[in-house]
């Protein structure tokens, strides 16, 4: 049996909430093997994060409040995002981004007229989210694929139902991910890992950035458009797997080298399809336990509170396997 395309799943209509249910789903199964078209994008977006609040009003109403207090810090942020994709300053103006950004940070505001818009957003009583450096690269996909109100809105859906705790000021969210991006790394692959620690890299070091941006901060934003199709289909928790496979697809260079730190300082650009292919693998590859860490850590501070541990080096027969020996997850992957 054919599988239904996704131009057919979002031409559907609805009369109850169980058939919106059984579209979602059928729509997450057509983004595992069909490409997501760029005029199907903004739709598929919306509908995977759920965003289905969008109101003129609330957002005009933020815009006419004005700069915020981190007007000066968005504007120092806002100047160099995505500098260097053509299509993309094409596109997308800082002006757009400054409103944008500045609008997000009004709805952290305490009063009733904002507290009725942050329920748009979310139902969860989420305090001390603001505008953390970075955010600009994460709202820049959202104003590529999708007018600015719409982009406002998806934006701070992501950010307010999907992946609050990377955005608090303790970054809470993001550390939890490097501690799973290592956890992930000595299980799936102990050679790579214990190669890294002992050259005295941490994953602080070099994993900081795409994970705390979901991979926005590495070019090019079409690949990236592509990963984040299917990340909103499959969970956000995949951040963490794409890094990881992004290493993977350069791991022989990384092993190659004395000074790792030169290769892994700016990741290559971005290969969606094989990353994704690999993420697939990882998936599969990773411990029960371990994966449902992943799953949750990006909105559900129990799981940082777990792992409240310090990350082990490898053992001494890890660190002196032969680099040539490679991992489960990459014996059965074709590069």
């Amino acid at each position: 049996m054919n599988q239904e395309s996704i131009e057919s799943i979002l031409a559907r209509k609805h009369t109850d909430p169980e058939e919106t249910i059984k579209s979602i789903f059928d729509l997450k199964e057509a983004l595992l093997t069909q490409t997501c078209l760029p005029d199907q994008r903004e739709k598929v977006w919306k509908l995977l994060l759920g965003v289905r609040n969008i109101s003129a009003s609330s957002y005009i109403h933020l815009v006419e409040l004005g700069p915020s207090a981190l007007d000066d810090k968005i504007r120092n942020d806002t100047f160099r995002t995505m500098a260097t994709d053509t299509s993309f300053l094409e596109h997308v103006s800082e002006d757009m981004l400054i409103r944008l950004l500045n609008a997000f940070v009004w709805t952290g505001e305490k009063d009733p007229r904002i507290e009725s818009i942050r329920t748009l957003l979310t139902d969860k009583p989420i305090t001390n989210i603001t505008y953390m450096q970075g955010m600009n690269v994460l709202a820049a996909p959202f104003l590529m694929v999708m007018p600015e109100m719409d982009a406002f809105f998806a934006f701070s859906t992501f950010i307010y139902r999907w992946c609050p705790l990377y955005v608090l000021p303790t970054m809470r969210g993001v550390h939890c991910g490097i501690r799973l991006f290592e956890l992930c790394l000595r299980s799936l692959d102990p050679t790579l890992y214990g190669y890294l620690r002992g050259k005295n890299l941490s994953a602080t070091v070099y994993a900081l950035p795409p994970i705390m941006t979901f991979s926005a901060c590495t070019a090019p934003l079409s690949e990236l458009l592509q990963l984040w199709d299917y990340m909103f289909a499959h969970g956000l928790h995949l951040n963490i797997l794409f890094v990881i496979a992004q290493i993977a697809l350069i791991r022989g260079d990384i092993l190659q080298t004395q000074s790792p730190y030169k290769i892994l300082r700016v990741l290559p650009p971005l290969r969606a399809k094989e990353i994704i292919e690999l993420t697939k693998v990882l998936v599969k590859s990773l411990p029960s336990d371990l994966y449902q860490k992943l799953v949750y850590h990006a909105y559900d501070e129990s799981v940082a509170d777990n792992l409240g541990i310090a990350a082990t080096s490898s053992t001494a027969s890890e660190l002196h396997q032969g680099e040539e020996d490679l991992p489960a997850y990459l014996r059965d992957f074709h590069l």
